[in-house]
Parts: C-alpha cells; structure tokens; sequence
C-alpha cells in the first residue's frame, strides 16, 4: 500500500460548517499518527474558515495523545476573533472521541507595511551536490524514508558546512517535494506545516549517535514569514539548544534557495532513554 499524496492528505471533506474529516495516513510503517501528518491537516481547517485577504503567520501545537495512523481525524474549529488585521483560530483534532491535538493559528492580513530583516542563511553545499544515500540520514530516519518517498530530503554532511562552536547539536537538510504542487500559497504553508516535522527532532540526537530513545514530538510552534514553494529547495538548518530529563528542545530556520528566510520552527520532543524490553519507536504523536 502507497502512502498517499500529500494533495491527497491536505483534502479535508467538510463535515459541517466547522468541522472537517482528515484522511488516514494509511500507513505500513508508523502505528501512531505522524505529527506532521495532523497538523498539516488542523492547519488546513483552520484556514477553511477565514476570509480571503488573511494568511496564517503563526501556529502553536500541543501533541495531546497518540492517534491511530490508519484511522481519520475529525478536526472541530473555534473561531475565537476576527479582526480588521488578525484573526485567531483553535482547531482540535479528534479521533476516537478524545482529542490527539489542540493547536492555536492565528491569521495576519497581506498588506501591512514595516521594517524589514532576516539573518542571513549559513553556507552550506548545494542540493545537487549531496548524495541521497540512506546511510547520510539521521539515526531512526532510515526505516522511514519509504513513507516520505514523495520528499527528496539530503541532510549535509557535518564536515561540509561552518558549524556554531557554542551550539550542542545542529543538523543542516535540503528537503522539498518531489512531485509539483498547486499554485495556492496557502497550499504550500500546509505543506510546510506537515514537512517541517520530519526531521527536526532529529537533530536532538546529533551530540548522542549511539543512543537509544524514544521520540515523540510534545509540542510544535511555526511562523510563516515570507513566501515561498515547498516544491523548491528549501534549507532547513536545525539545532537543539538543550536535552534534559528526557525532553529536547528543537529550533529551525527554514530558507529558500535564494537566501530568504521563510519559516521558522520550535519544537519540544521526547527523547526518553529506552528500557530493555522497549522496542525503538519515532512516534511523534503524544507519549
């Protein structure tokens, strides 16, 4: 069975006026729901229920309990403010009556004007000049890569890009999708919601190699600061500022291939130590 398109993941039915049916993952290797996988989709009804004129800037997601990968989601919607300039969204995801997932999004309009600056990208090789290998991805990510096989993702080799000597664990990745997507921007911030999951916790476990844990993604926060395409090249640079009684806090700047800064993520995960008789799990979805 085929993990299906990520068109397919993001077409929610509209149950009611604000409540909207998310398609399984139909998965063969994840049990429990990927992160990405719902909030990609809570973000997509989230935006189902603003006006034209707004786009989403910010989201703040809290992985409640691990949801069935093979089993639909029903996200409710709260409009909780409209405003000339913003509007404020909670959505939560419900599977089996309880919730898996309460995230919060809030919706800027296009046309303000202001000051303006990002930093600046970190140097790193090109896309094309980094392998695909299997044996380049990040520890668990390996038996995983089949899920994603609409995602050409290339981390960088740690010796071929100007590390931060003060940061504990930082990983570089190229990702995007493989195939071309629709136009709508709004599609490709969705898009960027369900990808930015896929490898960031990851980058916890750059300082400990040899470690076995358990991971599952706890919270998730994003801004959207620019436009862009997720099926262009787009540079994640990741780092993990700090592990600690199995949780890790996880940060990520999301550039195009132009140097601007588009996104940007913070992520809480759990990287508890596994017992003997634990099998390795990537759940990221609740503990």
């Amino acid at each position: 069975m085929s993990a299906p398109s990520i068109q397919a993941i993001l077409d929610l039915e509209r149950i009611d006026k604000d409540i909207f049916c998310g398609r399984a993952m139909d998965s063969t290797v994840f049990v429990r729901t990927f992160g990405g996988h719902v909030a990609g989709q809570a973000l997509v009804a989230a935006t189902r229920t603003v006006e034209e004129g707004k786009r989403v800037h910010s989201l703040h997601g809290y992985f409640l309990r691990a949801g069935k990968a093979n089993e639909e989601t029903v996200y409710m919607v709260s409009r909780i403010r409209d405003g000339r300039s913003f509007s404020t969204r909670t959505v939560e995801a419900i599977q089996n009556g309880e919730a898996i997932f309460s995230m919060q999004a809030s919706f800027h309009v296009t046309d303000d004007k202001g000051p303006e600056h990002f930093d600046a990208m970190r140097p790193a090789p090109d896309p094309e000049d980094l392998e695909l290998s299997p044996d380049q991805l990040p520890q668990g990510l390996t038996g995983l890569i089949t899920e994603w096989s609409d995602w050409d993702i290339r981390v960088a080799p740690a010796t071929s890009y100007e590390r931060d000597n003060r940061a504990a664990g930082q990983q570089v990745v190229w990702f995007r999708s493989k195939e071309r997507l629709p136009d709508d921007e709004t599609f490709h911030i969705c898009t960027l919601a369900y990808m930015s999951d896929m490898t960031l916790l990851f980058s916890s476990m750059v300082p400990h190699p040899e470690d076995k844990v358990q991971m599952a993604s706890l919270d998730h926060a994003m801004w959207f600061l620019r436009p862009f395409r997720a099926d262009d090249w787009l540079l994640y640079d990741q780092s993990s500022p700090s592990a600690h009684h199995g949780r890790s806090l996880t940060q990520g700047k999301i550039y195009d291939r132009q140097g601007n800064l588009v996104a940007v993520t913070v992520q809480e995960g759990l990287t508890r130590t596994l017992r003997e008789t634990t099998a390795p799990a990537r759940d990221s979805s609740g503990a």
